[in-house]
């Protein structure tokens, strides 16, 4: 039998297991002012562009309103145009950075829909490679991250500096 480490997954594990998870990330991240110990890679006017600290794949980027809301139809037009401009932004740095060989991209509105967060709407920007997921997901029920949440985290923030 063979072994995957990913020491860092516990901490998911035992806030799910536990039902510790308080409050909204999306809220209480941003407000904590520490970018890089919360993966906060760029704060908008209305948005900000966060890693996800639980990602499908390197370099899981989320895009969200610092106002809570769960429903699209609330953002304004400021709101959402910056919105879309920073999935733009994402994108853009992703592929210059790690050339993907696609994306996947989008929205989770509401618990049965599939959102892990449904109380506050983001974007998922999720770069894609070709071999990047194999039988683990569907034999084992498991993800294989290939890098380093701090890794990436260092190579991205100096991205979206240069972009700002």
């Amino acid at each position: 039998m063979q072994h995957l480490w990913a020491p860092w997954r516990i901490e998911y594990i035992r806030l799910a297991k536990s039902g510790q998870e308080k409050g909204c990330i999306l809220c209480d991240k941003p407000a904590e002012g520490d970018d890089s110990a919360n993966l906060l890679l760029h704060r908008g006017r209305y948005n900000f562009v966060i890693m996800n600290r639980y990602p499908y794949s390197a370099g899981h980027l989320m895009i969200a309103p610092y106002r809570h809301t769960c429903l699209l139809e609330d953002l304004g037009d400021d709101e959402l145009l910056e919105h879309f401009q920073l999935v733009q932004m994402c994108i853009r740095i992703i592929r210059r950075l790690w050339n993907p060989a696609g994306f996947n991209m989008g929205m989770n509105m509401g618990r049965i829909a599939g959102a892990g967060i449904d109380q506050h709407i983001h974007t998922h920007v999720v770069p894609r490679w070709a071999g990047d997921t194999n039988f683990m997901p569907v034999i084992a029920g498991t993800g294989v991250v290939s890098s380093a949440l701090d890794e990436n985290y260092r190579e991205l923030k100096p991205e979206f500096e240069k972009e700002s």
